[in-house]
């Protein structure tokens, strides 16, 4: 018989805390002392590399100081309102936005720039090969840009363990070792497998084992 897992609560929002900076410590010793009035920062680099996490990261750090923190991302359609009461605005996605929020994105530059308030965004690739319209490409390389570099093996191995650990969960290393042999190495989708890997352990009450992977990836795809 299968328990049903207890909603207890969200999980955490991502932390400067949580991150495992590897190469990219400069850019997280420079977000960590993000401060109004600096100039644009941009981030790139292959997905699992860390930069939605940066984002919500300083999200959090700036919310709990009491500031209002503007989002933007291509989930929110265009146009997007300005709000003159922020302190920090955030950009995530750039190379997936279409005409209209790029026409959004570029105001939201203008109007933050005017006000003295700090832009961070992020994509896929460096600002000079984004698809996106000439005055925003140039407006996303005007301040600083940083490209994140994804985690070896040591450090994915240490980022999951640091997560399992967070739940509760003990990671054998033969259960590692069939994580990073079977499926790519990109932190994002081994942190959705291992959310998986959790929920499905909690509801058939069994230790997260190979079989119980194994058994998980039949029920429901990998």
């Amino acid at each position: 018989m299968k328990q049903i897992p207890l909603a207890i609560g969200p999980p955490p929002e991502p932390s400067f805390e949580g991150f495992l900076p590897g190469a990219n410590r400069a850019a997280l010793e420079h977000l960590r002392h993000l401060t109004p009035g600096s100039p644009p920062t941009y981030l790139w680099g292959a997905a699992g590399s860390g930069k939605s996490h940066l984002l919500r990261a300083i999200a959090a750090q700036w919310l709990a100081r009491g500031a209002r923190v503007g989002w933007f991302d291509p989930t929110l359609d265009a146009p997007w309102a300005f709000d003159e009461a922020w302190t920090l605005v955030l950009l995530d996605d750039c190379d997936l936005l279409d005409a209209a929020q790029q026409h959004a994105a570029f105001a939201l530059f203008v109007q933050a720039s005017a006000a003295g308030i700090p832009l961070v965004s992020a994509g896929s690739m460096p600002p000079v090969d984004l698809a996106v319209r000439e005055d925003l490409r140039t407006r996303l390389g005007w301040g600083l840009v940083f490209a994140l570099q994804g985690l070896g093996e040591s450090g994915v191995r240490a980022a999951l363990r640091l997560e399992a650990d967070r739940r509760g969960i003990f990671l054998s290393d033969e259960v590692m070792a069939y994580l990073l042999t079977r499926f790519a190495r990109d932190l994002k989708h081994l942190m959705a497998l291992l959310d998986r890997l959790d929920e499905f352990a909690l509801a058939n009450q069994r230790a997260v084992t190979i079989p119980l992977l194994r058994r998980m990836l039949e029920e429901g795809g990998a």
